[in-house]
């Protein structure tokens, strides 16, 4: 079960935010220190799920229903994604992410909470821990790089969405596409077929994604450009660097990651590419699940 919750972000965007549990946890509620109601909270520890570039909070759902049963757990659908706003003139800034989050975190009434992010989501997490620490007390980091990935990264993005043989006529043929299809798919892959095929809805002339390329493209270049290994740095809280054995983030940079973090640990998922949590959500639990015990929340 999941209930949606509507947020005010950075400038003003609507965000959407789904909480998890059956039913939601939402036995009292509180003003936060600008006067605003934070909508549900609960005495249970939060925790804030963010998913990657053109993901959405219903990825995260086998890993908010079982962080549920003593979490208060709540996805979010940043800028530009899922069922939140995407505004063509808005910003897709780092500073916008960041923002969202922070603003989303006060009026839930989550903080300080857990952060769990994906890729781009877990640099917004951990850029948002280092800003903010009074809001965030732990932190997983999935598959995400802290070091740039350069201009010809974002050449080869934009190509492959011109790849993209949109209008899909089914969602047979999406999850055919990305699954088998795709050039950047070296074998078969159903978990990558049923992933996308969660972020298309129906138009008149067939499947389409629900976010427009070129945001995602805006929001990919305010990072690729940039190492942020100093962000880093500044994080204080306990962190968790997890990846995939064959995802983006290689072995070496993650346990640089890890050593550079002030109190970073480290965990690998086997049989698992870039969708760790989405690719092998048992295993994604086992490596995650001892981080959260240490802090008290499993």
């Amino acid at each position: 079960m999941a209930r949606r919750i509507d947020v005010t972000g950075a400038g003003g965007v609507r965000l959407a935010a789904w909480e998890f549990g059956d039913p939601p946890k939402t036995d009292r509620t509180h003003r936060t220190q600008d006067g605003h109601l934070a909508s549900g909270a609960s005495d249970l520890p939060g925790v804030l799920l963010l998913h990657g570039l053109m993901g959405r909070a219903s990825h995260w759902a086998p890993t908010a229903r079982w962080l549920s049963a003593r979490h208060r757990a709540v996805a979010l659908d940043q800028r530009g994604h899922g069922r939140s706003d995407k505004p063509p003139r808005a910003a897709y800034t780092r500073e916008a992410y960041v923002g969202d989050v922070e603003a989303a975190l006060e009026q839930l009434g989550l903080g300080p909470a857990v952060l769990v992010g994906h890729a781009m989501g877990a640099l917004t997490a951990w850029q948002l821990a280092a800003k903010r620490p009074d809001l965030v007390r732990g932190l997983i980091i999935c598959d995400m790089r802290a070091s740039a990935l350069g201009a010809a990264s974002q050449h080869t993005w934009t190509e492959w969405f011109r790849a993209w043989p949109v209008p899909f006529a089914t969602l047979a043929d999406v999850r055919k596409w990305f699954g088998e299809d795709d050039p950047w798919v070296e074998r078969p892959n159903p978990a990558r077929g049923e992933f996308y095929a969660e972020v298309m809805a129906e138009s008149p002339d067939g499947w389409r994604p629900v976010f427009e390329p070129e945001q995602m493209l805006r929001s990919r270049e305010t990072w690729v450009y940039d190492a942020h290994w100093e962000e880093l740095t500044q994080v204080r809280c306990p962190t968790l660097v997890v990846r995939g054995l064959d995802g983006e983030l290689g072995r070496a940079e993650a346990q640089e990651m890890v050593r550079v973090l002030p109190d970073g640990q480290y965990a690998e998922v086997a049989d698992a590419g870039h969708l760790v949590h989405y690719d092998q959500p048992e295993a994604w639990r086992a490596a995650i699940e001892p981080f959260l015990t240490a802090l008290g929340d499993a």
